[in-house]
C-alpha cells in the first residue's frame, strides 16, 4: 500500500485527530505565534512552516510514491512526546512544550505510514525546529559571548579609523556619549533567522552535503560581521556628528541594512560555489 492510499483509507481518523491536537496545543501555539510577531529574533517563525511545507512538495511524487507499513515503535514516539508536553507543562517550560508537538507529528507519521514515508517527511519535520523559540537560558549564553566579540572587534576597528573610544565589556566609551552593544548588534538576532534561511537556501541550491555544511555554518561568521560593521557605522556616526545621529532612525535602519547585507553575501557564497561546480 502506498502512502496515498493509507492516507485515503485513514482519512476519517486524521480528521478527526487533527481537532484533538488542536486542542491539545491550544495556547502552546497560539504563544509561540504571538512571540513571532512581538519578537523581532524570531519574527522568522511565519515563514518556517510555509518552507517546510515546500521540502514536502518539492518531494511529493516520492512521498505519494513511498510504500506504506505501518510501524508499532511511531507509538513510543508518541508517548515520549506526550511525556514531553507534561513535563513542560509541569515545569512551565515553553520549549520543551512546543517541539514535543514536531515530536507527536514524527511519532504519528511512523506509526501509521511506517519507516520510508518517515524518511520523506524527515527533513520538513527537522525543520520545524526552527521556528520554535529558544529557550531564554541558552539564548542569553550566545548573545553574551557575541556582544563581547563584535565589541572587541568593532573597537579595533573604529581605533584604527582614528575614533577615539575605549572599551569596558560591552561597553563603548566615546568623547561624547556612551554606547552599548546589546543583543540586537551582537549577531544573535540575525543569527537566528540568518541560519534558518541558510539551511533552506543550502538544501535548495546545493546538491553535495559538503557545500550545504559549509553554507549553512558561514552564516556565523557572516552574522557576526555584519553586525560589527553596524557597530562600527554607529560608532562613526556617534564621533563626527553626535549621539542623536547614531540613534533613532539610523540604528533602526541599520538594523535592516545588516541583514540585508548578510543574505546578499549568502547569496554571493552559493553563487560562488555553483560556479565552482559548473567550472
Amino acid at each position: 500500500m502506498t502512502f496515498a492510499e493509507s492516507l485515503g483509507k485513514h482519512r476519517y481518523f486524521f480528521l478527526l485527530l487533527l481537532p484533538l491536537i488542536a486542542l491539545m496545543y491550544r495556547d502552546i501555539v497560539p504563544s509561540m505565534v504571538d512571540q513571532w510577531y512581538n519578537d523581532p529574533n524570531y519574527s522568522h517563525g511565519f515563514i518556517v512552516p510555509f518552507i517546510a511545507g515546500y521540502f514536502l512538495y518539492e518531494r511529493r511524487e516520492e512521498l505519494l510514491k513511498s510504500e506504506s507499513a505501518p510501524a508499532a515503535f511511531g507509538s513510543l514516539i508518541i508517548i515520549f512526546g506526550l511525556l514531553q508536553l507534561c513535563a513542560g507543562y509541569l515545569a512551565f517550560e515553553l520549549y520543551t512544550m512546543r517541539t514535543s508537538l514536531i515530536v507527536i507529528l514524527a511519532g504519528l507519521i511512523f506509526y501509521f505510514f511506517g519507516a520510508k514515508v518517515f524518511r520523506v517527511t524527515l527533513l520538513s519535520l527537522l525543520y520545524l525546529l526552527f521556528m520554535v523559540p529558544l529557550p531564554y537560558i541558552v539564548y542569553d549564553a550566545v548573545a553574551f559571548p557575541l556582544k563581547q566579540l563584535v565589541a572587541k572587534y568593532s573597537v579595533v576597528a573604529l581605533q584604527l579609523m582614528g575614533v577615539v573610544i575605549i572599551r569596558e565589556g560591552n561597553i563603548l566609551l566615546l568623547p561624547e556619549t556612551t554606547l552599548e552593544v546589546a543583543d540586537a548588534c551582537s549577531g544573535i538576532r540575525s543569527l537566528v533567522s540568518l541560519l534558518s534561511l541558510a539551511t533552506a537556501f543550502a538544501l535548495v541550491s546545493q546538491k553535495n552535503s559538503l557545500k550545504r555544511v559549509v553554507m549553512i555554518m558561514a552564516a556565523i561568521p557572516i552574522a557576526i560581521l555584519t553586525n560589527g560593521l553596524r557597530v562600527i557605522g554607529t560608532g562613526i556616526l556617534a564621533q563626527y556628528w553626535g549621539a542623536k545621529a547614531a540613534e533613532g532612525f539610523f540604528h533602526e535602519f541599520a538594523g535592516l541594512a545588516v541583514f540585508a547585507v548578510a543574505l546578499i553575501l549568502l547569496a554571493g557564497l552559493g553563487a560562488l560555489m555553483d560556479r565552482r561546480r559548473s567550472t
